[in-house]
């Protein structure tokens, strides 16, 4: 493909950078930027458990199975097996194209009738819709679910590398407060609706699903949280982002809406390389584990708190080439390493949904390039310490020859 004229680098650098060296230990905390050691890490699956996006805070016995996101080992296996004809990248096109498709014709068409929209919120509308149907979450308004599943993200700061994350008493009371009532509210106006609607008729979703399974109202309730805000900010993030990135480089844009599907992927997952939505997995260590980077063995210990920095691990030059932070979707990789780096995890936890989410991104950027539109507004960078990941705000949108 034809480069832009100028690079394309990374737009969200979190305060504080991301300097430092490939590996490096602070009393329990393993803090990794090597691509390599990091997919050793992420793919040690019985040897290291999940211990990001709050997980060790989740109470589990309240539950018949544990939530995906918070599983391991041989359970995590069957629920990845038994969800894969819902989201197998093979299967994607058949089961959700049309409905992909007729979603993003409908949101570019309302933004172009409206002359000038905040693409980020369009982007959290039609993410949601999308995410809606394929959950079964159908029996409620789009954007007054959308602001509750926003109200997850209103936590205060976290750091994973303190006991309790690093807040105060005061703080962990709010963090529980802002984290009970969205789910309350989600029960009762999205879930239970649902749950009484696929019970009188059975329905080929995520819900069904895990009703098919005998999950209880409280497994069906927090996978509903799971897939409802994993759905919505990361698909939402990225397609801002994405759209960010090609509005200001028309030559990218035009070769975009040129290319057959194929290259707009490569493209999209160049992109998510520099600009990953969720900048930090943990792993908390559960069996002696050696991992290497280059000649040298690294041994971390049961108890160990590992942070793979994503983003600096897909600027790894040994992993993915020269100029690590241009966008080249032609680069060339290692094998095994993916086009989106580490952007959508490795291992046992890899992302489910990325076949989905490329698809999505996809459907909307054709139709919004499609109709000329201009950037109004750079949108406003933010941080959220849940997903350790970026937030666009505000990022505005016209048509002027509509």
């Amino acid at each position: 493909m034809t480069p832009p004229q100028e690079p394309v680098r990374r737009r969200a650098v979190p305060p504080g950078g991301q300097d430092g060296p490939r590996l490096e230990r602070s009393g329990q905390m393993w803090r990794i930027r090597s691509l390599e050691t990091a997919r050793q890490v992420l793919r040690a699956r019985d040897a290291t458990f999940q211990a990001g996006f709050t997980a060790e805070q989740i109470p589990r016995g309240i539950f018949r199975r544990h939530p995906i996101l918070i599983s391991d080992g041989a359970l995590h296996d069957e629920q990845r097996r038994s969800l894969a004809r819902l989201f197998a990248p093979a299967k994607v096109p058949d089961r959700y194209g049309s409905l992909i498709e007729e979603r993003a014709e409908r949101a570019i068409a309302s933004a172009v009738a409206r002359g000038e929209v905040r693409l980020d919120e369009l982007a959290l509308h039609y993410a949601v819709a999308v995410t809606a149907e394929v959950v079964g979450l159908t029996s409620s308004p789009v954007p007054a679910m959308a602001r509750r599943l926003e109200a997850f993200f209103r936590q205060p700061p976290a750091d994973y590398s303190k006991p309790r994350y690093g807040r105060t008493r005061r703080q962990q009371m709010l963090a529980a407060q802002r984290g009970l009532l969205p789910v309350l509210r989600l029960y009762l106006a999205d879930v239970r609706p649902a749950l009484r609607e696929h019970r009188r008729r059975q329905q080929d979703d995520v819900i069904g699903h895990l009703l098919a399974e005998g999950a209880s109202t409280a497994d069906v309730l927090v996978e509903c949280v799971t897939y409802g805000t994993a759905g919505m900010v990361t698909t939402r993030e990225f397609i801002a982002m994405a759209s960010w990135h090609l509005l200001e480089h028309p030559r990218l844009a035009a070769r975009y809406l040129e290319a057959g599907e194929t290259e707009r992927f490569a493209i999209l997952e160049e992109i998510l390389r520099l600009e990953p939505v969720v900048g930090h997995l943990y792993r908390r260590v559960q069996a002696p584990l050696t991992v290497h980077d280059g000649d040298t063995a690294h041994e971390l210990r049961p108890g160990d708190l590992v942070d793979v920095d994503v983003r600096a691990a897909n600027l790894d030059p040994e992993a993915v080439g020269d100029d690590p932070g241009d966008l080249c979707p032609h680069r060339e990789l290692p094998r095994g390493v993916a086009a989106s780096g580490l952007a959508f995890g490795d291992g046992a936890h890899r992302c489910p949904g990325a076949p989905l989410a490329l698809r999505q991104t996809d459907a909307l950027l054709r139709r919004l390039l499609a109709a000329q539109p201009e950037l109004l507004r750079a949108p406003d960078i933010g941080w959220d310490d849940v997903i350790a990941g970026y937030a666009l705000r505000d990022l505005r949108i016209g048509f002027p020859g509509r």
